[in-house]
């Protein structure tokens, strides 16, 4: 499960880069989470902050299962 929340953290963060890149740098968000939600650019790198504790909570189990 955690394997799961590793991926899906990714592509949180992704997303919420490409919005807040988008908001910075043009006049509208890239991605596909403007298409349902207008959010500002801080709330955007929130969504990337929080998908980047998402991928390495998920690869943290991922090496602790190796060793």
């Amino acid at each position: 499960m955690r394997e799961l929340m590793g991926i899906v953290g990714i592509v949180v963060a992704v997303q919420g880069m490409l919005g807040f890149c988008g908001l910075t740098f043009d006049d509208e968000a890239w991605g596909v989470l403007h298409n349902w939600f207008d959010l500002p650019a801080g709330a955007y790198a929130g969504i990337a902050l929080t998908g980047l504790v998402l991928a390495v909570w998920g690869e943290g189990t991922r090496r602790a299962r190796r060793a």
